[in-house]
């Protein structure tokens, strides 16, 4: 196939597209990389301006929505998708259930497992970024903004309070609030560097997204340590597709999946 994303000189290799942007997307192209039963690509949604480098063939931007996707999977003959997007990337998921349905593609999702609170957790949970923004209250907090820059628009009607956000690049287009600092950094970040920056910064509260792994925990056991209180944003219901909490899940699946007739 013309302008093919995949090894055309391999067709007799089943296809597997990753649905990437994560840690464990990562890990598993990797995985997926080193074994030679298998043409395993990786699309990222190119929201980060600078993504790292990828161990198998990458297309960064969107499809066009559900319809694009299932041009995409038919166009290219992928035998399995495998939606290992942030879990907070509602969007991307939903297409790719309807898409993989549309086209008779196998799909798994490839999901961290959420975090719990333990003894010692301070969580507020709710259920979006905008519950997040009233859960703060009107008195002025210090709030450490952990949630990404997507999303961060919405606290700009509580600007009685002061934000430390972080987010991997800049949030666009800055923040309309009067207190705020921002701090760019890629994690993984380690428990004791987060708790010295909640220490430096007088946070007495943070807000983030039930993101789950160990790349970004270190805020949650710092604020434990610290009785620092966490706005919790939930995860949304999964679509209903088959869902493994990690690469070596997903490679046992995709293995049975596609293992030869």
């Amino acid at each position: 196939m013309a302008g093919s994303l995949f090894d055309t000189s391999a067709m007799e290799k089943p296809r597997i597209l990753i649905l990437g942007g994560t840690t464990e997307a990562r890990e598993l192209a990797r995985r997926l990389a080193e074994d030679v039963r298998y043409d395993t690509a990786i699309s990222l949604a190119g929201r980060t301006a600078d993504p790292r480098p990828q161990p198998v063939k990458t297309r960064i931007g969107g499809f066009g929505g559900a319809d694009g996707l299932a041009h995409f999977l038919h166009d290219e003959n992928i035998a399995l998708l495998v939606d290992a997007t942030h879990p907070f990337a509602a969007r991307i998921s939903h297409n790719a259930a309807d898409a993989a349905q549309r086209t008779g593609v196998a799909l798994i999702a490839l999901r961290r497992p959420e975090w719990v609170p333990l003894p010692g957790d301070r969580w507020t949970a709710v259920d979006s970024v905008v519950e997040a923004v009233s859960a703060l209250g009107d008195r002025r907090r210090r709030v450490f903004l952990a949630i990404g820059r997507q999303e961060a628009f919405h606290f700009e009607v509580a600007p009685q309070h002061s934000y430390v956000i972080r987010s991997v690049d800049p949030v666009t287009p800055p923040l309309n609030l009067p207190d705020q600092e921002a701090i760019l950094a890629t994690g993984p970040f380690a428990e004791a560097d987060e708790a010295a920056l909640l220490r430096s910064r007088q946070i007495d509260v943070i807000v983030a997204k039930n993101s789950g792994g160990s790349a970004t925990y270190g805020k949650i056991a710092a604020a434990r340590r610290l009785g620092i209180e966490v706005i919790m944003v939930e995860r949304r219901k999964p679509a209903d597709v088959p869902t493994v909490g990690s690469c070596d899940e997903a490679l046992n699946r995709i293995a049975h999946w596609l293992a030869p007739a």
